[in-house]
């Protein structure tokens, strides 16, 4: 701040001393505070850039937005929705859902919107989070991360790009007043929100060329409207709603046999196979598109109307990947290209190379990315060793190709609410766990890697990290991920206790 002698005074803000700092809004954020109210916390606050909860559901508007897994397993377990309209629910009900179950836990008033965390570091003297804001400074017990790895768009650095004179975007940055009838548009990428909004948009452009640097399994998507009965009879009836989420867990455990046992999914692989036969007839295209890996190794991607898109008489799909922008043409390596007027980036999220990891700093000033120097690690996807009291949630280690998120997200918010009771019981102040026990799950994680389909499915995917490794990746079934979080281990973690004189001292093990 200026004063008028032109001197700078310098302006001092408000420490705000909270229990828990939780950094997102979105299904993770929420779900953490939900939980850690349950668990007695009542001094807590969540941190969100954005002036609107939702997370990657608030993001994410592009034309065709939808959950790729079943509706019924797309809510939280204490807060089911019978009120979805199709099997697989479309962005604006999601968000919605969110909104309304912020609402009704009493979280919305928690959340301190168009506020940005900086830096947080943990403070040993104190045993506390030091949290700078784009606005207010925290002190916290705890800090949680629910940032999420679908979060920060990729923006691939194309020699160019940068100088293109049209509209360039990234899927999950839609530009809704951009008038996309009768214009040019190259789409770089083909993954998920790809095959979800070129279908959406076929129609309406003049041209669209599809840049594909990798063909991707895409599989038929068992949507449908769900008739007002059936919402009617499940709001009536909870039992019967636990019944169909059950039901379809089942299902998909069923299917996630195949990414531990890729000889299964090269059965499933066939369907897709028929898939693409029955709907693009042109050998030289469904060759472009007929991909040379075992299904599962990358996202499972689901749809009905993504084929017939590409089909029509407007599309072009270029089997490469984008060498270049000259221009207004972009160019593909194969030497192929296209006179554009829009660029749409369907390139996915900094998964695993999470920018949250460089604004947490342990006690010495390191930040968290330098301590995994590229590869992503947490004890059971959630602790990380030199990082005390502080919890990652849809962290490394946990990914699945099967499930929904919530499943993941759930089973972790069991561990991190017992954990917070227990630690309240005992009296710490503080609790880190072990590295030997970290670096023994990591070890565990990886030894049961190499034979599933993640592994030895024949390609590369954002579950691979810049070092090559998979970090992303939980090698086993989602009830051996809620069976192994389902209680706190005060075991693996150093902890420390209050003294009379209230420092922390070490309590032993």
């Amino acid at each position: 701040m200026s004063r008028t002698d032109g001197t700078t005074a310098t302006v001092t803000r408000e420490t705000h001393e909270v229990e828990a700092l939780i950094i997102g809004s979105g299904l993770s954020g929420i779900g953490a505070a939900v939980k850690l109210r349950e668990a007695g916390l009542r001094d807590l606050v969540l941190i969100e850039k954005a002036d609107e909860l939702g997370g990657t559901w608030r993001d994410n508007t592009y034309p065709g937005c939808a959950c790729d897994v079943p509706s019924a397993l797309y809510s939280y377990s204490f807060a089911p929705n019978p009120g979805w309209t199709r099997a697989f629910a479309a962005q604006p009900e999601i968000r919605a859902y969110l909104h309304r179950t912020a609402a009704a836990y009493g979280i919305t008033p928690l959340i301190r919107f168009g506020t940005e965390v900086v830096r947080a570091q943990w403070h040993a003297a104190e045993a506390r989070w030091h949290v700078e804001t784009s606005r207010d400074r925290y002190s916290a017990r705890f800090l949680i991360s629910a940032a999420g790895p679908w979060h920060e768009p990729l923006i691939p650095e194309i020699p160019g790009l940068a100088d293109f004179s049209g509209e360039v975007f990234h899927s999950s940055r839609w530009r809704h007043d951009h008038e996309l009838a009768g214009a040019r548009v190259a789409v770089v990428g083909s993954g998920a929100s790809a095959v979800q909004f070129v279908p959406a948009i076929q129609s309406r452009v003049a041209r669209l060329d599809l840049f594909q640097r990798t063909a991707q399994w895409v599989l038929p998507k068992p949507d449908h409207h769900v008739p007002g009965a059936e919402r009617r009879l499940l709001r009536r009836f909870p039992a019967a709603q636990r019944a169909l989420r059950s039901a379809e867990y089942a299902a998909m455990e069923t299917l996630g046999l195949g990414f531990r046992h890729p000889a299964i999914l090269r059965a499933v692989q066939k369907v897709g196979t028929l898939h693409l036969k029955a709907t693009v007839k042109d050998p030289r295209l469904r060759r472009a598109l007929t991909p040379d890996y075992t299904l599962g190794c990358k996202r499972l991607l689901l749809s009905n109307t993504y084929y017939p898109a590409l089909t029509r008489p407007n599309v072009t799909v270029h089997a490469t990947a984008v060498e270049a922008v000259r221009g207004n043409r972009v160019v593909g390596a194969d030497g192929t290209g296209a006179d554009v007027d829009t660029i749409i980036l369907g390139t996915g999220f900094h998964i695993l190379d999470m920018p949250i990891a460089q604004r947490v700093f342990d006690a010495d000033g390191v930040r968290l990315g330098e301590h995994w120097k590229g590869s992503p690690d947490a004890y059971l996807g959630t602790t990380v060793s030199g990082f005390p009291n502080a919890f990652i949630l849809l962290g490394p280690h946990l990914g699945t190709g099967h499930s929904s998120a919530f499943m993941v997200l759930e089973a972790q918010l069991e561990y991190l609410a017992g954990a917070v009771r227990h630690f309240r019981s005992a009296g710490w102040a503080g609790m880190d766990v072990r590295p030997e026990v970290q670096a023994a799950f990591n070890a565990e994680v990886q030894q049961a890697l190499p034979p599933t389909v993640y592994n030895s499915g024949g390609c590369s995917s954002y579950y691979l990290d810049g070092n090559g490794r998979n970090s992303f990746s939980w090698p086993w079934s989602t009830g051996r991920m809620r069976r192994r979080l389902a209680e706190f281990d005060p075991e693996a973690y150093d902890v420390t206790l209050t003294s009379g004189v209230g420092r922390p001292v070490p309590a032993g093990r």
